[in-house]
């Protein structure tokens, strides 16, 4: 829907070894803009029939980060392949070609004595490529002229895109031999079948390449006998359009909005034709009104750096007296490319202060298959990022990724510091600086067989207080071997033996509770029965599994290292079945426990699906390291169902349930998607029970619900809504509108943020955006667009 002109689009490479990626401008602002990508919740795996997820059609896949700290991660850095070929096809003959002859049919043909050939009814010429169709054709046998009448059709169907050539259609014309240079009467020009310009007269030169027309009026919308004035129009003395460039040259152009004139231009302006994918100039405007700023206008101007590299400015006025120029940079290079966006601001929020942000990210190829990841994150104040619809994001992280993977190898490494723009948090007693090193390698045993993986890890976070406990350093280097072997045992069962070994030692600094040094060896041993079994009836597949695990580790307590990284606690279908519950290596699972589960699946030949899991933890004594409310916590955790249904049409459920014996519920998500033609939503609904322990203070109860519906034909609206129950308020709302025909696209955009603290303040704001088809290349908008039609 409505998106923000001057947020990160997707990155670019260099045509000489990759290719820009689309992205069109022009010398005038009304015709052309650039699209933004924006980061949203992934998607449960639950796919429709057209590959896409319908649980949350929207949405991209969930984030494999490594870490998962849930700092903003950089925007993909979309470019062509690097593999991708270039081809650079000639759309124009050469004069000399050795096959110079052209066919003509026609009803009748006469050749005169002085050579000259007259065709007559239904005539077709076929010349290099060239097709002309036309109801009389005189060729004069001395100069190869030829004098065509009309109705005449001019075109070129064998190119390598002949959706992106011009088609002439005219009265009369006069044209040399090569069928490209003459002078065309009543002519009007139809470039790539989008942008029709008509004319009085047109004359080509230079063997086809400049089309000038005089008196000319241009326009992509639908123009009818019955309505000869179209939605709009641009009248001019002349206009020149340059084939090989794809520009177009206006001299005086007036627009007209349902033939009553609303903008002009007293001088010569250019543009590019809706070919062009990428060209210098300005962007469509974006006019913005918020409750903080005032009504507001944004004006970017794109400008290209070569075939590799761009650079878009935008300057922010607005009535609150807002001075903002935002810009972006992109470059890539053969074996990387780079992304730069930011904002320098003085505004009336805060009188005297200069504002701004920059965000920054690059990637680079390096030799062996490993990739250096480059990432910038600052702001100048907590608020400056909600201020200016920036991003929702409240910590921040810079720094260095490296990681290369393989079919048995991972190596993934990061240094970088956080910065938090929470009220609550103070940056001076937070883990800022941060590093990280993970090498996994996965192997086969030669004489116990099974499958091994061997794990090196380090890591180390600074706090910049120097105080005791709220200045605490940390520094763990940790090594871990795990192996599992399965066998199929009489009756269908597959058995595994499972072994580990994790060892720690840890550096601890500015806390005098804990030892400097701490080592920690914890091995682990463990069985597991799983017993598929598989019916069919009525045609339907049943798939039930029922899996008992079983695992001992010596008893211990993790008291003596800081819990930095495990303190908040999943339980669910990923971790039902596993040997350690905790999501770092702080804390650890330890004794004798058993996790007991049976899933069923039911695949139905009209296409449905559903799935059950449910299961728990059973424990010979209670793990002091979990929480006293936490689900997994105890001797028995609590039940864990799960239930999964995909309609195999577009609609899809997934629920998920802790509960304890008494059926007292301490956490519940639900889940919904619904995908068909012209209609798409995806909702979800989350409770959480309070517990001190994790941070939580109060129940988390919150519903979020995305609809996106084509109301009509080039109608579509977006409503968005995240409501906290707990607290009863919602926490924002967006409502978009989006209206697309043949030569218009219109995208209005309200949304209301709610969350208030020390520093932010609830906002309303409102978008407004035009763009005229025809002028540049576009890309595709949900729903479909709405064609008019002549016919009766």
């Amino acid at each position: 829907m409505l998106k923000r002109l001057t947020t990160a689009t997707s990155l670019f490479a260099s045509v000489a070894v990759w290719q820009c990626l689309p992205q069109s401008a022009l010398a005038q602002s009304l015709f052309d803009d650039a699209t933004s990508s924006e980061s949203q919740l992934g998607a449960a795996p639950l796919s429709s029939t057209t590959g896409s997820s319908a649980l949350a059609p929207t949405a991209p896949a969930l984030d494999d980060d490594l870490l998962g700290d849930g700092t903003p991660d950089r925007a993909e850095l979309k470019v062509v392949e690097r593999t991708a070929d270039v081809t650079l096809s000639g759309d124009r003959p050469e004069l000399n070609d050795s096959d110079d002859a052209a066919t003509v049919l026609a009803d009748n043909m006469v050749l005169q004595g002085d050579r000259t050939l007259i065709a007559a009814g239904g005539v077709v010429v076929w010349y290099q490529g060239t097709r002309l169709v036309a109801s009389r054709l005189i060729v004069d046998g001395a100069s190869g002229d030829l004098t065509i009448e009309g109705p005449i059709h001019l075109s070129r169907p064998g190119a390598s895109d002949p959706d992106s050539e011009s088609i002439l259609i005219a009265d009369s014309a006069q044209l040399d031999r090569e069928l490209q240079d003459g002078i065309i009467r009543g002519a009007r020009l139809v470039i790539a079948r989008e942008l029709q310009l008509a004319a009085d007269e047109l004359t080509r030169s230079a063997n086809g390449r400049m089309t000038s027309l005089t008196h000319v009026v241009a326009s992509s919308c639908q123009v009818c006998a019955s309505n000869p004035t179209p939605l709009w129009e641009i009248r001019a003395r002349s206009i020149t359009h340059d084939a090989e460039t794809s520009l177009l040259t206006l001299d005086h152009p007036q627009l007209r909005a349902f033939g009553v004139p609303i903008a002009a231009v007293p001088f010569t302006i250019t543009a590019p034709d809706p070919t062009v994918e990428r060209r210098s100039g300005f962007l469509r405007p974006e006019f913005r009104t918020t409750s903080s700023l005032g009504f507001g206008v944004k004006l970017p101007y794109f400008q290209t750096l070569g075939d590799s590299a761009d650079i878009t400015l935008t300057p922010y006025v607005s009535a609150s007296q807002t001075r903002t120029l935002e810009f972006r940079y992109r470059q890539a290079w053969t074996s990387g490319e780079a992304e730069w966006e930011g904002a320098i601001t003085r505004d009336d929020i805060e009188p005297g202060e200069t504002r701004g942000y920059l965000f920054g990210n690059a990637t680079y190829e390096l030799p062996r298959g490993y990739r250096l990841g480059v990432q910038v994150q600052v702001a100048s104040d907590r608020a400056y990022l909600l201020d200016y619809d920036i991003s929702d994001a409240d910590r921040l992280w810079s720094g260095f990724t490296l990681e290369r993977i393989t079919r048995d190898r991972l190596v993934f490494g990061r240094v970088g510091n956080y910065e938090s723009l929470r009220d609550d948090e103070d940056n001076s007693t937070s883990p800022n600086q941060v590093a990280d090193i993970l090498s996994q390698r996965r192997f086969t045993p030669a004489l116990i067989g099974g499958q091994g993986v061997m794990e090196w890890s380090f890591h180390a976070h600074r706090r910049p207080s120097d105080e005791n406990i709220v200045g605490r350093d940390v520094a763990r280097g940790s090594v871990g071997v795990d192996w599992r072997r399965s066998e199929i045992l009489p009756g269908g069962l597959v058995g595994t033996v499972i072994a580990g070994l994790d060892a720690d030692l840890y550096r601890i600094a500015q806390d005098d509770r804990y030892d400097d040094y701490v080592t920690r060896v914890d091995p682990v041993l463990g069985t597991e029965l799983r017993w598929p079994l598989m019916t069919s009836t009525g045609g339907a597949t049943h798939i039930v599994e029922p899996v008992v695990q079983l695992f001992w580790s010596p008893r211990g307590s993790n008291d003596d290292i800081p819990n930095e990284d495990s303190q908040l606690i999943e339980f669910d279908e990923g971790n039902l079945f596993s040997d350690d519950r905790f999501s770092g290596w702080d804390a650890r699972e330890t004794g004798l426990r058993a996790n007991i589960g049976v899933s069923w699946t039911r695949i139905d030949p009209d296409g449905w699906s559903l799935g059950l899991t449910g299961g728990r933890v059973l424990r010979a004594h209670e793990d002091d390291d979990f929480p006293t409310d936490s689900p997994p916590a105890g001797k028995r955790s609590d039940w864990l169902l799960a239930a999964h249904y995909d309609s195999g049409k577009g609609l899809a459920l997934s629920n998920r349930a802790l509960f304890d014996d008494s059926f007292d519920f301490s956490r519940n998500e639900l889940r919904l998607g619904w995908q068909r033609q012209g209609l798409e939503v995806s909702a979800g609904y989350l409770w959480i029970n309070s517990d001190e322990d994790e941070g939580r203070d109060s129940d988390a109860n919150e519903l979020t619900a995305t609809v996106g519906w084509q109301i009509f034909d080039g109608w579509w609206i977006n409503a968005e809504t995240r409501y906290d129950f707990a607290a009863d308020k919602a926490q924002k709302a967006t409502f978009d509108v989006a209206y697309q025909n043949e030569c218009l696209t219109l995208e209005m955009g309200l949304s209301r943020r709610f969350t208030e603290s020390y520093s932010v303040s609830p906002e309303t704001s409102f978008d407004l955006s035009v763009r005229l088809g025809g002028f540049g290349s576009q890309k595709d908008s949900s729903g479909t667009v709405a064609r008019r039609s002549c016919m009766r």
